[in-house]
């Protein structure tokens, strides 16, 4: 036996229609007719419905005489020149008037007839625009209700919403007074799934006149089922049939209520008694339908342009208030309370890096940061907003009533800036129309016996209480954090263009500089080693002077040597940034080697312990390279030169696509206070101050590593420091 969930039953192909209507199908090329209802012979004279199989209606010209005298039959071409669109007409059989349908759907032609109803409680206005008139959403769907009782006049008639789960809500209602108010009343998504709520897309009026008549056999030759979907007499479906007489009704009619092209909701009717409404009256009720529909499209219209026009203003202000300001941080800080109300939050953080400063009724910071992680880790969304982040992760990352929901604006996700505004907990009760029960029965269809879920049998009102929810963010507030978005990345251009005009500024005049720099620092070469050489000669001359003359001439000659190193070290950061560099594969060990050498005899530390372990290869310019390593190495040499042990240690090692270096020492340290200016050119420490030096070296490296694409860092403390260059792998 077959198991049928409500989602996945075939209400498109029930095999069978109601007992109102009449249907033959017809090929669409040849005309001959391909199935038909089994109660045809009840208002055509056949006395064999079989027999019609393969012939045309025009080759029983005794039975088919009205059909085939209608102005529709005569036309078929021009009317069904576009799919699943009906023309309607009146032909009379028997002395009895009815409505007569056609339309084409995939390889078929459809003609539907069903018997004429004279309506004499018909009461209606011949005003059509007073829908348009009405500036209350309450007020024009009950305007509806009003208009269509004088048309159709059930028992019970409903405006049904559908909430974005598929979910639905009574939003207006008109009944008799002896029936109960399902005003209010939610009803769950199984009511009326998925592909039902496809087919009131489809067909948009929908009439079930008596759910206990027994339906209609469709005849066909072919083992394919009848696709019914847009049939005015297709079956219901044994599911919602017996929905239906569970609700206590014996007949419904509902019109779909199309807002932009989606199902918004339903006019959906029920009578106590079988009910049946003439097919005209069912059109103009949905064409008073499409009217109330549009008119309220255009209500929704009007007042998201005055929201859009109010949150252009206050963008406008706020835009002037950013530009005051030379940070976005600052700019979001000193606005955070016009932010945080413009999507009607409670409470708002804004974060950049490790800063978070927040408005309003907001969490703490520890879990802030907890949101702050599982943002980076479980979204890619620009804007993520949802009301159940307590009840989703709330046991997760140990939330609490205040981001009952959220909101999370990444403006730039690598800096780790962004906005979180959050909503609390709301208190919800959502009232339904019945506990809906799961109960399997069996019904049969088209001969096979089939399992299905039992639609509820109570409607009584069932409070549910939800908790971990905040209220909903709608269109407008996420339309007001995109408005957000917008002001910062039209004011960061803004800025962005003054920044990027005063570096082209900058650029030039630093271009100036190392021009300049280079020039002096070449030019001077010759006239200082002029002057050295004087000095040194003159130094020689003096074989009788005094003392204190030869003090005064070395103390030139020193001078003289330190300017000349300092004027090279200008040089070398000149050709740092401007010299061409070729990156390669290099072998570093006897580089490395060669210099700790050097660097003892430099600084006459002979003593000094050089632990030189692995040096695997690097990619970089070999001349750049040379002048890292020098400075670097030199360093730690010369700082470490007066500690009772001097020891450096150097040691390479891979690390994924990089080789980081780490040269090591023992020596006097960097003080915490002045770490921000240790690659600044000239600037030296506090401490270093009576070692011999002119603060060139440490920029120079800086540089060279920055063009070579690599990086340079530090670690330091009491007991000495550690440089980390960081290579590319080869």
């Amino acid at each position: 036996m077959n198991f049928v969930e409500c989602h996945e039953e075939p209400i498109h192909i029930p095999g069978h229609i109601q007992s109102f209507g009449y249907l033959i199908g017809i090929d669409t090329i040849s005309h001959s007719i391909t199935f038909l209802s089994q109660n045809i012979k009840d208002i055509f004279t056949v006395e064999n419905v079989e027999q019609l199989f393969g012939k045309k209606i025009t080759d029983f010209p005794e039975s088919f005489q009205n059909i085939i005298a209608s102005e529709i039959y005569n036309s078929l071409d021009s009317f069904t020149k576009r799919e699943n669109e009906t023309y309607f007409d009146k032909i009379t059989i028997n002395h009895t008037e009815y409505h007569f349908s056609i339309f084409r759907s995939g390889k078929n032609i459809f003609l539907e007839f069903e018997k004429v109803l004279a309506n004499p409680n018909k009461r209606i206005s011949n005003k059509y625009d007073n829908f348009y008139i009405i500036g209350d959403e309450q007020e024009l769907w009950e305007q509806l209700l009003g208009t269509l009782s004088k048309i159709v006049n059930y028992d019970r008639m409903m405006v049904y919403k559908f909430m974005m789960d598929g979910s639905g809500k009574v939003i207006a209602e008109k009944r008799d007074d002896h029936m109960e108010s399902y005003l209010g009343l939610h009803y769950p998504e199984s009511d009326i799934p998925r592909q039902a709520r496809e087919l009131y897309i489809k067909k948009r009026k929908r009439i079930f006149s008596n759910v206990y008549s027994e339906p209609v056999p469709v005849l066909s030759k072919s083992t394919e089922p009848v696709d019914l979907t847009f049939t005015a007499t297709r079956a219901m479906s044994p599911i919602h049939g017996q929905y239906i007489k569970n609700s206590g009704a014996s007949s419904s009619f509902s019109v779909s209520i199309i807002i932009d092209n989606y199902l918004w909701g339903l006019v959906t009717c029920q009578n106590s008694e079988p009910k049946h409404i003439d097919l005209e009256d069912r059109v103009q009720a949905g064409i008073f339908t499409a009217l109330a529909s549009n008119a309220y499209s255009s209500f929704k219209s009007k007042k998201e342009l005055n929201y859009r026009l109010e949150l252009t203003e206050i963008s406008s202000q706020l835009k002037s208030e950013f530009l005051k300001h030379n940070s976005l941080f600052d700019s979001l800080v000193e606005n955070k309370t016009e932010i945080r109300n413009l999507p009607e939050a409670d409470g708002l953080a804004i974060v950049s890096g490790e800063n978070i400063v927040t408005d309003g009724f907001v969490p703490d910071n520890k879990l802030i940061k907890r949101i702050i992680s599982w943002a980076h880790e479980n979204t890619d969304e620009i804007i993520y907003s949802n009301r159940s982040f307590l009840k989703e992760y709330g046991e997760t990352l140990q939330l609490n009533e205040k981001s009952a929901g959220i909101i999370i604006y990444f403006v730039e996700k690598s800096k780790n800036e962004m906005l979180i505004w959050f909503r609390k907990e709301f208190d919800e009760h959502i009232n339904w129309a019945g506990n809906p029960e799961k109960k399997v029965s069996v019904f049969s269809q088209n001969g096979e016996e089939k399992q299905i879920i039992s639609p509820r049998t109570s409607f009584r009102l069932f409070t549910e209480n939800i908790r971990g929810n905040s209220k909903r963010w709608n269109s407008r507030n996420i339309a007001a954090v995109q408005a957000v978005r917008d002001l910062i990345l039209e004011t960061s251009h803004k800025n962005y263009i003054t920044i990027k005009r005063l570096n082209d500024e900058l650029k030039k005049v630093n271009e100036e500089l190392d021009s300049f720099s280079y020039t002096i620092s070449h030019d001077l070469g010759t006239p200082l080693t002029v002057m050295k050489l004087n000095a040194q000669m003159l130094l020689k001359s003096l074989t009788d002077g005094s003392e204190k003359s030869k003090s005064k001439i070395n103390s030139i000659i020193e001078e003289i040597d330190t300017m000349a190193e300092m004027m090279h070290d200008v040089l070398q950061l000149s050709r740092a940034k401007h010299s061409e560099i070729q990156l390669e594969n290099i072998k570093t060990f006897k580089t490395i080697q060669k210099i700790s050498e050097n660097a003892k005899i430099t600084f006459e530390s002979p003593e000094s312990e050089i632990i030189i372990k692995d040096c695997p290869d690097v990619l970089a310019d070999k001349t750049m390279l040379h002048q890292v390593f020098l400075n670097i190495i030199n360093n730690a040499v010369k700082y470490s030169s007066q500690s009772e042990h001097p020891k450096v240690e150097i040691e390479g090692r891979e690390s994924g696509d990089t080789v980081v270096y780490r040269i090591s020492d023992n020596g006097i340290g960097i003080p915490e206070e002045e770490k921000y200016k240790m690659f600044k050119i000239f600037n030296r420490m506090d401490n270093a101050k009576k070692f011999k030096g002119n603060g060139v070296g440490l920029s120079i490296v800086h540089r060279i590593m920055k063009r070579i694409g690599g990086n340079v860092d530090y670690v330091s403390n009491k007991e000495g420091t550690s440089f980390i260059l960081t290579f590319k792998k080869p």
